[in-house]
């Protein structure tokens, strides 16, 4: 058994998916989450992760957001799976709880790593980048369509003095699926945004599964032009362009259509017929989603036009708005709002 203590501070459909795999392992971990009725069901009748090669229940420690000012010992791992939006308030949260000589790994969509650096210290900050498929709708049952086999993660530090330290986090998360451990995690976090711009948001405003999004009449198009626009974004800021979601260097280079390389590669190793995005689960449970935060983040740079990464953007604040519901034929408003934005931005 571990002596090491962790702590997950967000346990969704991720986030819970993760800690039961480390606390199968042996290792003292904490779950720390902001829905009661979640944090209740755990203490009540442990977590239960149903895989497609397994289905674990596990008795884990659970607590409310409103019982961290309760611990009394630090921790010398925390593992933030928060949303995009709510980084730097856990960070304030449980930074008197991480020890000095600690370490903070952002398990995130979007480019969170430096926000968490100015809280945390860039000493303590771990990026990272996950693919894991995984639901919950239920609190305390987590439906997880990639076993560890097929899931995927990346790290990577933002400061020298985290130099060799990368390999503790890979350490406990190669107990939830591969790991690389990446030189430069800010590139490999925008390359995971490219992806996420393709797919996430843009399926979720169809209101179906990834798949079934992908394969209606011009989707797929949109789809990859939003990724693009990211990709050529990122090429922008001088991101390189890496190989993720286990993909090698050499698959990368032998395509010239990066987006499309990464398309394939989701569709094919990551997701069920039945996954949906972590946005339409978000608005189907009426919480606002990470859309800022992927695409949002892509339209509001000036470097370049992004009209499809707007259209997207624009559409999803009216789906959180209430003003439009997620459903197929979404994508044709989607194509006449990209136009626009493309004609508006050659004017």
């Amino acid at each position: 058994m571990s002596t090491r203590k962790i702590a997950v501070l967000g346990t969704g459909a991720n986030g819970a998916s993760i800690a039961a795999d480390i606390a199968e392992a042996g290792h003292d971990v904490v779950l720390i989450d902001q829905w009661p009725a979640h944090v209740d069901v755990i203490r009540r009748q442990g977590l239960r992760v149903e895989m497609p090669d397994k289905t674990l229940q596990l008795s884990v420690r659970a607590f409310h957001l409103c019982e961290v000012c309760t611990f009394k010992e630090q921790f010398d791992v925390v593992l933030l799976v928060v949303k995009t939006y709510d980084t730097r308030w856990s960070c304030e949260l449980i930074k008197p709880y991480l020890k000095s000589s600690g370490l903070i790994a952002s398990l995130q969509n979007g480019m969170t790593t430096d926000n968490i650096a100015d809280v945390m210290g860039r000493e303590r900050t771990i990026g990272c980048v996950v693919e894991i498929a995984s639901m919950m709708f239920d609190p305390g049952v987590i439906s997880r369509h990639t076993p560890r086999a097929r899931s995927w993660f990346a790290v990577g530090g933002v400061d020298k003095a985290t130099d060799g330290r990368e390999n503790e986090i890979a350490a406990l998360l190669r107990h939830s699926g591969s790991v690389d451990v990446v030189a430069d995690i800010r590139a490999a976090k925008w390359m995971k945004l490219i992806s996420n711009a393709t797919a996430l948001v843009p399926t979720a405003l169809l209101g179906v599964p990834i798949r079934e999004a992908v394969e209606l009449s011009g989707m797929r198009d949109l789809m990859v032009r939003a990724g693009q626009e990211a990709l050529d974004v990122g090429e922008d800021f001088g991101f390189a362009t890496l190989p993720i979601l286990g993909l090698t260097a050499q698959e990368m280079r032998a395509s010239n259509r990066v987006v499309e390389t990464l398309l394939d590669k989701l569709l094919s190793g990551f997701i069920s017929p039945t996954t949906k995005t972590t946005v339409l689960q978000d608005w189907i449970k009426g919480r606002r989603s990470e859309v800022g935060d992927i695409n949002g983040l892509v339209a509001s740079q000036t470097v370049r036009p992004a009209p499809v990464n707007r259209a997207v953007t624009a559409l999803a604040h009216l789906v959180e708005r209430g003003e439009l519901k997620p459903e197929p034929s979404n994508r044709f408003l989607l194509q006449r709002k990209a136009k626009e934005f493309a004609s508006a931005g050659r004017t």
